[in-house]
């Protein structure tokens, strides 16, 4: 303990010779200055006085981005960017420095302001610290770059509480990438992946000093010295350069988090303009394996050398094989382990030694090493097993963190699906009828007798008691074969009044149902318009439509479903009443020129649809399943809210019930059906999202899923196109032309493509489909498509 006083006084004297031996010398700039990339520009970056930092423009995919980077001989080192996530800038752009705005920058679509100030600007400079500032009128500094860093840190820059470092994609690309390190309220600077939950199972690295409190900061000294303190001045030093200056040159120290997630101090020694060079002197981890996140979903990472490769579980494929650490898929599904009577037979079981990974278990068993296989293939939830400690860990989809460690001692068994194999007919052998089992069957038989008689009593008994109230309920007697009369509070219409109302059934609406055309009409006292949907010479489909349709929007009420105000049953006439939608369906909007919504519009409109489905789904009082999610049965009100309609084919469950059987010759507009429709499977609320996701693509993109007059053949399906748009980061190409927020973009982009899995188990819940739209919650990378039968 003796030894901590003397490493402050250390430090504070290199501190002291820091700010002495390293004055930020400057040039300044004056206001109205600018900057371009154009090439005929009269400059497109700043320097500082000794030539080694500049500020400006620098080339970033197809266009140019606005950072600070250092000068080296063979290439550029970039240290901080503006706006990092946002699109590449044209060449056409200004940069200005103005007294009122701070830097903006001017482009094509508007000016963005770079650095956000609060009194005016009189000047600003590219310091030889590599810290570009800006001063008011008393030369004070009023904004500078080392307050909001990106994956660098200089020397004489800090690192406060709640300030982070987030990786770069890569070194050519400057964007958010998949790790962060923060410097948490509790002073423990931590690793973690971004697309975390950030709890403790997720981190990969900390100085584990979380008792050093709030007032923590990360320094990185002019001279190399990288450490943790605090107000009580207690001190961690975690890496100490002290690099030797032969020739009297000029040496740089940055402190980076690098793209593979792992902390780093490197050194530039600069001995002349001519001669540069660049050593790593410190890592906080020897082995980019130990980087949780650095392999994505359900693959894990081994080390080859100094080198880490990402590979895939077995039964699994990469999403990206170019770009594998994007992590993997499984090659089959299991959908139909449910469906037969010994599901063991469909799979078999893959080994992997010393494997681990971070997820937590849904069931740990008491067992032999040789029974996990055994106890992973007849649990139709089970993907894989850890066996560690007389002990089978069970755990679903998806596996994060994995990777293979020889410190462990732990068993992984992987369920494989078996090539060729088909179902297995369940085989039922000849009974023999003992003594015993005619006594039972006798037994069944006079309590099957008795409840028969039972329920002919009751029935007798009901049916005179309905006689005997019969002329109280006269008019509503001649429909209650439709079994529905006590499923509503609504108003019942003659069919007189509705043909009054409709001036005949004159004025059809476009986008009529699937089921019926609908007309525009008026109540009477014309302060009312309703949407009338008749339904005449019903056949059995229709008649079952009918009742589905009553029977769900009845129990239902929310700001983004249709409401129906009554109905109609005169014999094989069958109306419904709806309050009328003023501007149209959703369909009109999208697919007709002239007519499509700006983009707020757009992301307002796919949270309303979300909102009602979520509604369907679990909020309303029996669980509905809409089964006819389209742009044709989304209409919009007068103030532009959409609203789902058109519940013919909807399906209602009891609360102990997911799934419900339909066939899928009783629907339209198979593009948007799920792939469980056209394989006769039990269908669930997934169906619903799995429509949701085709329909929140053809928004963003305001065209059809299916388009033939396209300028390629790559974009005759919408899913695949933008799922090609994504992967090759070309996202523009789906909004060309649009001023949009392509952070927003990207997230929507996503969260449609999760939606369009074939597996119904990948997409998410319409809860988790609202929270990833509102930007709440963490969308991580989709698997590759299907493609498509």
């Amino acid at each position: 303990m003796s030894s901590i006083p003397i490493l402050l006084l250390m430090l504070v004297f290199l501190l002291y010779v820091d700010a002495n031996t390293r004055q930020n010398h400057s040039t300044l700039i004056h206001l109205d200055s600018s900057l371009s990339p154009n090439v005929t520009a009269k400059r497109s970056s700043w320097l500082s006085p000794s030539g080694l930092f500049a500020f400006g423009f620098y080339p970033q995919g197809d266009g140019f981005a606005v950072g600070i980077w250092l000068i080296n001989q063979t290439e550029k080192t970039i240290i901080w960017t503006a706006n990092r996530d946002g699109p590449p800038v044209s060449s056409n752009v200004v940069l200005q420095l103005t007294r009122d705005r701070g830097l903006l920058l001017q482009t094509e679509q508007g000016s963005v302001a770079i650095s956000a100030v609060e009194e005016p600007s009189a000047s600003a400079a590219m310091l030889d610290s590599g810290n570009f500032v800006l001063y008011n009128q008393d030369s004070r500094v009023i904004w500078e770059s080392f307050k909001f860093p990106t994956d660098t840190i200089l020397g004489g820059q800090n690192l406060s509480a709640e300030d982070e470092l987030v990786s770069s994609v890569s070194k050519h690309n400057q964007s958010s990438g998949q790790f962060s390190l923060r410097m948490q309220e509790d002073g423990n600077l931590v690793a973690y992946p971004v697309n975390s939950s950030y709890a403790q199972y997720d981190s990969y690295w900390s100085t584990g000093t979380d008792n050093y409190g709030s007032s923590t900061q990360l320094t990185l000294s002019h001279l190399g010295v990288l450490f943790l303190r605090n107000d009580a001045l207690v001190v961690r030093v975690l890496a100490n350069s002290s690099y030797p200056n032969k020739n009297n040159g000029t040496i740089i120290h940055r402190a980076t988090l690098d793209a593979d997630g792992i902390f780093r101090l490197y050194v530039h020694r600069f001995e002349s303009f001519n001669s540069s060079s660049t050593l790593v002197n410190w890592s906080a981890l020897p082995n980019q394996c130990e980087v949780n996140g650095f392999c994505g979903l359900n693959s894990y990472c081994s080390s080859e050398g100094s080198k880490a490769v990402c590979n895939c579980y077995p039964s699994f494929v990469f999403v990206n094989p170019i770009n594998k650490f994007q992590g993997c898929y499984r090659s089959f599904t299991n959908d139909g382990c449910r469906q037969v009577k010994e599901p063991a037979m469909l799979y078999r079981i893959d080994i992997l030694e010393n494997m681990r990974w971070g997820d937590y278990p849904y069931s740990v068993v008491p067992a032999k090493k040789e029974d996990c296989g055994k106890l992973c293939l007849e649990d139709c939830n089970c993907a894989a097993i850890l066996y560690t400690n007389d002990h089978c860990t069970k755990y679903k989809l998806p596996l994060r963190y994995g990777r293979v460690s020889e410190n462990t001692s732990a068993t992984a068994f992987f369920k494989v699906i078996t090539k060729n194999i088909t179902t297995p007919p369940v085989s039922i052998a000849p009974e023999v009828l003992t003594e015993s089992k005619r006594g039972l069957v006798l037994t069944l038989a006079i309590c099957l007798g008795s409840i028969s008689c039972l329920c002919f009593i009751f029935s007798i008994y009901s049916f005179f008691r309905y006689k005997h109230q019969v002329f109280r309920y006269r008019r509503l007697s001649e429909n209650a074969n439709l079994g529905l009369i006590e499923d509503f509070t609504l108003r019942t219409f003659s069919y007189n009044e509705l043909e009054k109302a409709t001036d005949g059934f004159r004025e059809e609406l476009m986008g009529s149902s699937s089921f019926g055309a609908v007309y525009k009409g008026t109540l009477p006292g014309g302060n009312k318009t309703i949407a009338v949907k008749r339904l005449e010479k019903v056949v059995e489909g229709g008649q079952q439509e009918f009742k589905a349709e009553m029977t769900a929007l009845a129990r239902t009420h929310h700001r983004n479903l249709v409401r129906l105000l009554g109905f109609c049953i005169e014999g094989s006439k069958k109306l419904l009443v709806y309050d009328y939608m003023s501007n149209g369906s959703l369909a009109d909007l999208l697919f007709k020129s002239g007519l499509r919504p700006i983009w707020k519009e757009r992301v307002k409109i796919a949270l309303d649809v979300a909102r009602g489905i979520l509604y369907l789904h679990e909020e309303c009082e029996v669980h509905i399943i809409h089964c006819n999610i389209k742009p044709q049965n989304i209409l919009m009100d007068d103030t532009w809210t959409a609203k789902i309609s058109d519940f013919g084919l909807a399906k209602l469950l009891p609360r102990n019930q997911s799934r419900t059987t339909m066939r899928v010759e009783e629907t339209t507009g198979y593009s948007y059906l799920a792939p469980e429709w056209q394989k006769n499977a039990l269908i669930s609320v997934k169906a619903d999202t799995y429509s949701f996701g085709i329909v929140l693509l053809e928004l963003l993109c305001c065209r059809s899923s299916i388009e033939i007059n396209v300028p390629s053949a790559d974009e005759i399906l919408l899913s695949s196109w933008v799922y090609n748009c994504f992967m090759a980061g070309e996202l523009d190409k789906l909004v060309q032309g649009e001023n949009v927020d392509f952070m927003t973009l990207e997230r929507m982009v996503k969260v449609g493509l999760w939606c369009i899995q074939e597996d119904p188990a990948l997409r998410p819940s319409m809860k988790n489909v609202i929270l990833m739209l509102e930007g709440t919650m963490d969308i991580p990378i989709p698997p590759i498509l299907s493609p498509v039968a």
